[in-house]
């Protein structure tokens, strides 16, 4: 680590605690902030690392409610597209600095920010018509992409998904499946690419009950506390997070 633990662990905590409170009670959707905050004091793999086992467990914990009610068609065609993704990301890990990293998981969270506000201010809107098959796997390969690089596969995956018009709970079920797997598929690369070392797990270890306190938090949130608020929040920490980030890169 290149600063002394506590001072990653004040950064860490809140990170995971946002990440964990988006994945069970906000559709995840800012899930990846998680990441992308923790980049500002790790190195970004170092960041990823960290992130990948928590966000695995946090899965776990969300994917019993939403058993066998997803739509396997569509997560079907975005898991055959996600594993070249996943690959195409693994293979410019191997041979990327970390600068180049800090600069895609940047832009990512100011294009996640971009693509949100483009749909509430209406100047985006989902396809009126269902995507074709073809397009399901399209979005797979770069949400497996994003979802390597910057934990960020959810707006590719929602762009098909929200053109198939699937039912509230279908929706969820489908994401929840579809980045469970794609977790699972990133653990070996990862692993293969010294992504994880023994630090890594033993901050995963340590930051465990935050991930799943998260969690349980985020479903107790979802009854009380205005989406919009929680994602006015977010956005704000992504823009400057992924401005600090954009910054540290080209400097």
């Amino acid at each position: 680590m290149t600063l002394p633990d506590w001072e990653v662990f004040a950064v860490a905590v809140p990170a995971v605690l946002l990440a964990g409170i988006s994945k069970g009670g906000f559709g995840s959707g800012a899930a990846f902030a998680g990441a992308s905050i923790l980049a500002l004091v790790v190195p970004p793999g170092q960041a990823l690392g960290i992130m990948l086992p928590l966000l695995m467990l946090i899965d776990v914990s969300t994917l019993r409610p939403y058993w066998k009610r997803w739509s396997w068609v569509d997560a079907n065609r975005l898991l055959w597209g996600g594993v070249p993704g996943v690959a195409i990301g693994a293979a410019l890990y191997s041979v990327a600095d970390a600068d180049l990293f800090r600069l895609l998981i940047g832009g990512i969270c100011l294009a996640f920010i971009g693509w949100q506000m483009s749909l509430r201010a209406g100047l985006l809107r989902p396809s009126q018509r269902p995507m074709p098959g073809w397009a399901g796997i399209v979005a797979g390969v770069v949400a497996g992409f994003t979802s390597f690089v910057s934990h960020a596969g959810g707006p590719p995956a929602a762009v098909y998904l929200l053109s198939r018009r699937l039912d509230k709970t279908q929706f969820q079920a489908t994401t929840v499946l579809v980045f469970w797997a794609y977790n699972v598929v990133k653990f070996v690369p990862y692993a293969f690419l010294g992504i994880f070392t023994v630090e890594t797990l033993v901050f995963d270890l340590i930051l465990a009950p935050v991930a799943l306190f998260g969690a349980w938090l985020g479903v107790r949130a979802h009854r009380v506390v205005p989406e919009g608020l929680f994602f006015g929040i977010t956005y704000v920490l992504l823009a400057v997070t992924g401005s600090k980030l954009i910054w540290d890169a080209l400097t």
